[in-house]
């Protein structure tokens, strides 16, 4: 959330008490001051003005309350305190972003409420904060955090559903975060802060152009060399350690802090053979701070999956069925390995997937059983921000809520059930596909002989039979 000014060279603020208090908390926000600063700032401001009929109507006065209301711990006492000093009671803006502040920090039955209580208010523009809310309803009746929206006696409120839970919710999340804490703290390589990060280099900035840029952590110094990837909420940095230009690791760098890939990863150590270790990324360690959490990963330098299946597409050429047969072995291994462990990934796709090459001469021997240079050939599973311990939930549980990775989203989630494994023996069917077609996968459903159905690539297969029967198997397993 943003305070818009205006010029401050316009004469009419040159009589207006409030605009030195918007410079001001303008000044905080470009310096990146979110801290105790800031608020004290901000409630200050409040106090001045709060009794002042000239702002009670003022957006600009109400951005100061939401401000200050989004860093409150007591969301609920500052909205009172508002509607007590009938700050802006009758403009949308305050009910549509109280209601968003509120969705985002998935109190969904209070949104509504809040949507309802403006709505029945006509506050202005109507029209808006109606179109605002129906937004919310649809995004409600896609959002399952192992609960249904329903509508009862005309009004809407969350049901839940036994046994069956959104594993990416924030509040499962934080539940689960608060379950494995007294266990991941002992991790070897785990370090909990408790400040915020306080380094020389503003993590924000860091970007394309950040090389030679120095990150220091717990007692190292990692020179930036470039960004090797970035996502919504991180950004993933290739970096040398204490300027030795041999050792290049990754740097995940997150915000808001993200302890969970950690744990997942630590999992992974226990529970996955030497011998198939490497096949899954290797971290590390990682430093959470109150604002960033920073991971320190190997660094695989021959590009994604994705990346070997856009070298084609590029050329107009569609990849070598050897090749291709080679990769869907090689995932098909992967998913066994971690499903068997009682691990879900729940974000496979070709970008989250590593190329490795082995550094020695391969030949026939070793290939069946991975050993030798084959052991170090292949793809590497990385990216466990979405990874699920089936050990963390009963034996029966069932996941429902929707990955939103557009191609990559399972049958269930298409058609609103739960699933299981499914999420990432989808996202096989759906690399494969890539591969032979050059395409994003389309699906069909279609009936069996015995009365079933079972689900089908729109796109037929011309090519190798071998692949094919993989496919199909794939599939109709989904």
């Amino acid at each position: 959330m943003t305070v818009m000014l205006t010029d401050s060279n316009n004469a009419s603020y040159a009589h207006d008490p409030l605009f030195p208090w918007l410079l001001s908390i303008k000044k905080a926000l470009d310096n990146k001051a979110f801290g105790g600063d800031l608020n004290n700032l901000l409630l200050d401001c409040i106090r001045t003005f709060k009794h002042n009929t000239q702002y009670r109507n003022d957006p600009r006065f109400l951005k100061i309350w939401l401000l200050y209301l989004e860093g409150s711990d007591d969301t609920e006492f500052v909205f009172k305190e508002m509607e007590e000093n009938k700050i802006c009671s009758d403009h949308s803006l305050l009910y549509e972003l109280y209601a968003g502040l509120l969705e985002a920090k998935e109190n969904w039955q209070q949104a509504q409420m809040i949507y309802q209580k403006g709505i029945l208010r006509k506050a202005k523009p109507l029209e808006r904060l109606k179109g605002a809310h129906a937004l919310f309803l649809d995004r409600m009746s896609h959002r399952v955090n192992g609960c249904s929206l329903q509508k009862i006696d005309g009004d809407e409120s969350i049901g839940l559903v036994k046994n069956r839970v959104h594993p990416w919710s924030g509040s499962t999340m934080e539940e689960l975060l608060k379950k494995i804490n007294p266990q991941i703290m002992r991790y070897d390589g785990y370090h909990q802060r408790n400040k915020a990060y306080s380094g020389k280099v503003d993590l924000s900035s860091l970007g394309n152009a950040s090389r030679n840029k120095i990150v220091k952590i717990g007692g190292k110094e990692y020179q930036i060399k470039g960004c090797a990837g970035e996502g919504g909420f991180a950004k993933v940095f290739r970096a040398s350690v204490n300027s030795n230009p041999d050792d290049i690791v990754a740097l995940k760098i997150q915000k808001p802090a993200f302890p969970w890939e950690f744990y997942m990863y630590r999992q992974l150590d226990q529970r996955i053979s030497t011998k198939q270790r490497s096949s899954f990324g290797v971290v590390h360690g990682m430093d959470v701070y109150s604002d960033y959490s920073i991971l320190v990963c190997d660094y695989l330098c021959h590009g994604t999956l994705h990346d070997v299946i856009n070298s084609y597409v590029i050329v107009g050429k569609s990849m070598e069925e050897v090749l291709c047969i080679y990769y869907t072995t090689e995932m098909l291994y992967m998913l066994e390995t971690l499903h068997d462990v009682g691990i879900i990934h729940g974000d496979f796709k070709p970008d989250n997937l590593l190329v490795r090459y082995s550094r020695d001469d391969l030949s026939e021997d070793g290939f069946e059983d991975r050993t030798g240079s084959w052991g170090n050939q292949g793809l590497c599973l990385v990216d466990w921000g979405k990874g699920i311990d089936l050990h963390l939930f009963p034996d029966d549980i069932e996941f429902v809520g929707d990955c939103r990775t557009s191609g990559f989203r399972c049958i269930q989630m298409q058609e609103n059930k739960p699933w299981r494994f499914q999420v990432d023996t989808y996202g096989l069917c759906a690399i494969v596909h890539l591969m032979l077609h050059n395409s994003y996968m389309e699906i069909e459903k279609k009936a069996t002989s015995d009365g079933g159905y079972i689900y089908l690539p729109k796109k037929p297969f011309k090519r190798c039979l071998t692949t094919a029967l993989i496919m199909t198997r794939s599939y109709s397993r989904t």
